[in-house]
């Protein structure tokens, strides 16, 4: 998880407030066609340069506004919205929309800033507005500005102010942060749309966007709009991944590029339609490439110290997943803290229903638990209704017939068994004196608070059941034993009667 931080600035097209667990990165070089693509979208009108090294529009890198100014609004940190925002790194004042190109075309540039940054020295060190001890004044009132980052520094009559933005070297509300890379790739074709509208009115409504959205592409029958993902953002916005496939005649389908998609979407007419569904930013999620990332890290951003952007770079905790980005502001610090506080309820969410649903299975083991013991005592309860069912069957079987050899056999165990169990010191006299310690420490266990030792209430219980169960089995047992003793005399006595008879008639 990372947060992506930054604010919109005017009608620029900076990150609104966007935050990505995979990071929101824009394309780095988006072009208006593919090469061997039959994916029929237009170019995007008035691209111009489009790649990663040139350009001076907010097609190529696709971070929304970068650190330059943008007017009355500052920039350093205004880019920093979905993913790293990152557009160009140059500080011209009155362009509206800078690009990474920027980033690369510094040294045409290089007059201009010099200049600027000449007046900027001579405005905080040594003006010479108005000839007397009041310009130490106005130097220290212009460092004030400058540390602010807000307001205008008069140091010369001949020559216009400097405009202290809080992209200036010298302003003091400046930190590092650092924000996820996406893992995507172009083939991907995940293309961020930012909603001025709720989570829940989006998905609401999603197949009417899906619709809205196939329409924007044309409504051609081959292409058809899928949602990756819908996330709420902080000031009532909502995030939306959507991916565009594109059918084939011959039954193959593929998913449009990113840059592809982004680059359609960025087309005048396309973003005055998207503009009207409520979408304030689009963009695409592509990872970057090692060349680029070295790109960035090697070129401190605009207003920032290279020393301190060496020290970021150093102190990334995670260097494969992570790239420093600057935070530039209150109103950026603010955003973030917004993101975060976002971020943090919907990890307790999360844990709220992952903890719902360790509760639901601890009950649901509970019941499992409690039907397998009752089937046990069910099994036990049939089995010995169908011990007895066999011994009366095996009776009637036996009616009339001599004691053979194994059943002799047989009443000589069950004999010795009905004496162990009778005698004392076997188990009968084992079982009774255990019940017996347990009623003593019953007992006593009301009166002796210094008990050391004591039995958990729940065991006694499955103790108290396990020796109930083991007496009903032993009655059990005794009685069909007894049962059998009564047969067997029964046959002796037939047997007698038989033999007095006999006995009878031959005499």
């Amino acid at each position: 998880m990372a947060f992506n931080f930054g604010a919109p600035s005017g009608t620029s097209g900076t990150a609104a407030a966007t935050a990505a667990p995979a990071g929101g990165f824009g394309g780095f070089g988006t072009t208006s066609t593919t090469a061997g693509s039959a994916f029929s979208f237009s170019a995007p009108a008035n691209t111009g340069t489009t790649g990663l090294f040139g350009g001076t529009q907010n097609k190529g890198f696709g971070f929304g506004t970068g650190f330059g100014t943008t007017g009355s609004s500052t920039g350093l940190g205004t880019g920093l919205g979905t993913g790293l925002g990152f557009g160009g790194f140059n500080t011209q004042q009155q362009q509206q929309q800078t690009t990474l190109g920027g980033l690369f075309s510094q040294p045409t540039q290089a007059p201009t800033q010099s200049s600027q940054l000449i007046n900027t020295a001579s405005a905080l060190s040594a003006p010479t507005l108005l000839g007397d001890e009041r310009d130490a004044i106005l130097a220290k009132w212009n460092q004030l500005q400058a540390f602010w980052g807000t307001g205008k520094g008069y140091f010369n009559n001949n020559i216009p102010p400097v405009e202290f933005t809080q992209e200036n070297p010298f302003c003091r509300f400046k930190a590092v942060g650092y924000s996820c890379m996406p893992n995507n790739k172009d083939e991907d074709g995940l293309v961020v749309l930012v909603f001025n509208k709720k989570e829940t009115d989006i998905r609401s409504q999603q197949q009417q966007l899906v619709e809205s959205l196939h329409k924007v592409l044309g409504g051609n029958q081959t292409l058809t709009v899928n949602v990756e993902g819908i996330k709420t953002l902080p000031d009532d916005q909502t995030e939306v991944v959507i991916y565009v496939v594109e059918r084939s005649p011959n039954g193959t389908s593929r998913r449009v590029p990113a840059t592809t998609l982004y680059a359609h979407f960025e087309q005048t007419n396309i973003k005055t339609q998207l503009q009207q569904l409520g979408v304030t930013l689009s963009m695409t999620r592509t990872e970057l490439s090692p060349a680029q990332i070295k790109q960035l890290l090697q070129n401190p951003p605009a207003g920032v110290d290279p020393i301190i952007w060496e020290q970021a770079k150093v102190d990334n905790p995670d260097s494969e997943k992570l790239i420093p980005v600057p935070m530039v502001g209150f109103k950026e610090l603010l955003r973030r803290l917004k993101v975060q506080d976002q971020m943090t309820k919907q990890h307790q969410t999360r844990l709220d229903i992952i903890s719902e649903d360790i509760s639901e299975l601890q009950k649901n083991q509970t019941t499992t638990m409690a039907k397998i013991a009752q089937y046990k005592r069910k099994l036990m309860d049939l089995s010995h209704r169908t011990l007895q069912v066999l011994i009366k069957q095996e009776i009637q079987r036996k009616s009339g017939y001599a004691i053979q050899a194994d059943e002799e056999q047989l009443r000589v165990q069950l004999d010795t068994i009905q004496c162990e169990l009778n005698a004392p010191t076997q188990f009968k006299g084992r079982l009774n004196e255990l019940m017996s310690q347990i009623r003593m420490q019953n007992h006593f266990g009301a009166v002796k608070s210094e008990e050391r030792y004591y039995i958990d209430a729940d065991l006694l219980r499955e103790i108290k059941q396990h020796l109930k169960q083991q007496q009903e089995g032993l009655s059990h047992l005794i009685s069909i034993i007894k049962d059998d003793l009564e047969d067997i005399k029964l046959v002796e006595h037939g047997l007698n009667e038989t033999i007095h008879i006999r006995g009878g008639v031959f005499s």
